[in-house]
């Protein structure tokens, strides 16, 4: 019997194979689940029990699946993970910036898509305004503003300091491209795709351990960067 007070996943997803497969990964690990194969009744179903993460397949029968993840987005702030088939990169870019905070690929292992589900879920907890963060010889105080390595103040300039209080905030979410740039430079500098890859380079030089091999700020190729803890 699954626990009562277990976190509730909704599954958007009109597949009844990979619903039956969800079902055995998450109950299996603690959570409690609920299926819905279109659209309409994702609305109504996610309005009324307000699950504490929402799995979306794009395919489905009676709309598409980025639509929908639009209109959830204008009320419902829990996180959205996408679980597609569809692989391109402009659609997984679409996607996260139509508010998902992951994506992953079907076939999927469900090993990857479980640490995808408890990292949104970490992502999603109240904390402090403007925490100090730690990892590993690394802090960063946010209300401070000041970052530290080894104990050491590290320099980082204005924009530099911007980018990485941004991906600490969103630690573990994917931050496309073009919203690193809204956020950090405005919403006149979307097109400047070079931006992002020049000052995360020069980020990792003076966070990372090994700048060649990072391992805070790992690169999501085609589409941007995620930044979470060793």
């Amino acid at each position: 019997m699954t626990d009562p007070t277990a976190l509730e996943i909704l599954v958007i997803e009109d597949d009844l194979a990979i619903c039956r497969l969800l079902e055995i990964a998450l109950e299996a690990n603690g959570y409690k689940t609920s299926f819905v194969p279109t659209a309409r009744e994702a609305k109504i179903t996610t309005a009324m029990r307000q699950p504490a993460l929402v799995l979306l397949d794009l395919g489905l029968p009676d709309a598409d699946g980025q639509d929908l993840l639009k209109a959830l987005r204008e009320w419902y702030i829990r996180p959205v993970i996408v679980v597609s088939a569809r692989d391109s990169e402009a659609e997984i870019i679409k996607a996260l910036d139509n508010g998902a905070n992951d994506y992953l690929t079907k076939p999927f292992r469900t090993g990857e898509l479980l640490a995808r589900i408890r990292a949104a879920l970490r992502q999603d907890q109240p904390e402090a305004a403007d925490p100090v963060k730690t990892y590993g010889d690394l802090i960063i105080d946010l209300a401070a503003r000041v970052v530290r390595k080894n104990g050491e103040m590290v320099k980082l300039t204005s924009t530099e300091y911007a980018l990485l209080a941004l991906f600490v905030r969103n630690e573990g979410k994917v931050l496309t491209h073009q919203f690193i740039l809204r956020e950090v430079w405005g919403p006149g500098y979307v097109e400047r795709t070079e931006y992002p890859r020049v000052f995360v380079g020069q980020l990792r030089k003076k966070i990372e351990t090994d700048p060649n091999y990072p391992k805070l700020i790992s690169t999501e190729s085609g589409v941007g960067y995620r930044f979470e803890a060793e």
